[in-house]
């Protein structure tokens, strides 16, 4: 199947319907587990977890919304996902029933576009029915790719028949577990060039990978952790390059700002359920002879929640209707990553902040819901690098409108 003829697959039902069953779907089937294991995706039993709450998505007619309804998604574009994935982010584990996690969903919108025939039939369409999991191999240990994709060590040699993989990858999501992996290497030029990348596509059980060990961080609701792996003579044969050859840098933008929007969609909703708890809570507290909620301190945390929700929620449009018209999108996805990555944050500490002694304990959602939304700040791009690059392409723009006035 090509990429046109998955393309033009549309939706058979409305946005409206399936946000409603995406919302229904995850409060009454997928939260009490989330609430049972305090987010600990490990904890509640992994891909064991994760298969069971997939069948379940798939019968309540709510799995895979962005993917093409040729193999068994629901069709949506970036737009109209936002809210499907903001209702299933409501639950810590709502993405990963519906198999919009993080980095699945992503490497599904990258084969989406790149993968030729056969590789979408090895690695696409198991990946969309939830046969499997991926993982996307790009970070590495310093002075390697990081924040800063062009000091790419990796190294991806010439053989008879492909090409021979060697380096070593850190803070790879979901490695432990995959099915396959995407490998970033370098095929040409050296560390510092922004040329020379290549995407490989593996086979999880290929010799010569390896998954060193989970690396411990704060966040518990990943499937797979985040790892070190190291990749030792690993044979790719020509047939499994993602694109082109050289051309992996410039194939990673077709990824990296859906998927910055999407982590956007589904963090949205873990902040929306911290801010909800917070204000059920104040609504019933009652301090100094009155509920907690009529305090004019507690009303402007509470409207400041409001307005950071509503922004990102703004922001996020603007960059998906570039996106789905085409647009590379690069500022305006950095623009709303960047925001929002802040203000959810702010969002959960307020509502942590109102909710005394509760909001740090796990008797309530919001701890951890803060636990989970802290990396945001990092992951998908530093907010420093993002503030960089915004300011980077204000200053270009604004040098070339004055060159042009002259």
């Amino acid at each position: 199947m090509s990429a046109s003829d998955l393309a033009s697959s549309t939706p058979a039902r409305s946005v409206a319907e399936i946000t409603a069953a995406t919302t229904a779907f995850v409060r009454t089937t997928v939260l009490p587990l989330d609430d049972l294991h305090d987010g600990d995706i490990a904890a509640a039993g992994g891909d064991e977890l994760r298969v069971r709450l997939q069948g379940a998505a798939k019968d309540a007619g709510v799995f895979a919304p962005h993917a093409p309804v040729a193999l068994g998604g629901l069709g949506l574009n970036m737009l109209d996902r936002a809210p499907v994935f903001e209702a299933a982010g409501y639950s810590l584990f709502g993405p990963v029933a519906l198999n919009i996690q993080a980095p699945d969903e992503g490497n599904m919108h990258l084969l989406e576009k790149l993968a030729t025939p056969p590789q979408a039939e090895r690695f696409l369409g198991p990946l969309v029915r939830g046969e499997l999991r991926s993982a996307f191999a790009m970070t590495e240990p310093s002075p390697g790719a990081g924040s800063d994709p062009s000091a790419l060590r990796t190294r991806a040699t010439r053989v008879d028949g492909g090409w021979l993989v060697n380096g070593r990858k850190q803070f790879i999501t979901g490695a432990d577990g995959a099915g396959f992996f995407i490998i970033m290497a370098r095929t040409a030029g050296e560390p510092g060039d922004l040329s020379g990348a290549t995407m490989l596509l593996a086979a999880a059980d290929t010799p010569g990978i390896t998954v060193v060990r989970h690396i411990a961080t704060i966040d518990r609701a990943s499937l797979g952790g985040h790892c070190e792996v190291t990749f030792e003579d690993v044979f790719v044969p020509d047939e499994d390059v993602l694109g082109g050859a050289d051309e992996g840098f410039a194939y990673a933008q077709v990824r990296l700002g859906p998927a910055r929007m999407t982590h956007v969609m589904r963090w949205l909703g873990a902040a929306r359920r911290a801010h909800d708890t917070a204000l059920t809570y104040v609504n019933e507290r009652e301090m100094f002879g009155s509920r907690l909620g009529d305090l004019g301190m507690t009303q402007q945390a509470i409207a400041d929640s409001e307005i950071d929700l509503a922004a990102t929620r703004a922001l996020l449009r603007e960059a998906c209707a570039e996106l789905d018209a085409g647009g590379r999108g690069a500022t305006s996805t950095s623009i709303a990553k960047t925001f929002a990555a802040e203000a959810l944050g702010r969002v959960a500490d307020r509502a942590m902040q109102m909710c005394g002694g509760l909001g740090v304990s796990a008797e309530l959602p919001i701890a951890r819901v803060a636990r989970e939304l802290r990396p945001f700040r990092i992951y998908d791009g530093a907010s420093e690098v993002h503030r960089w690059s915004i300011a980077r392409r204000a200053l270009g723009k604004a040098r070339r409108d004055a060159e042009a006035a002259r």
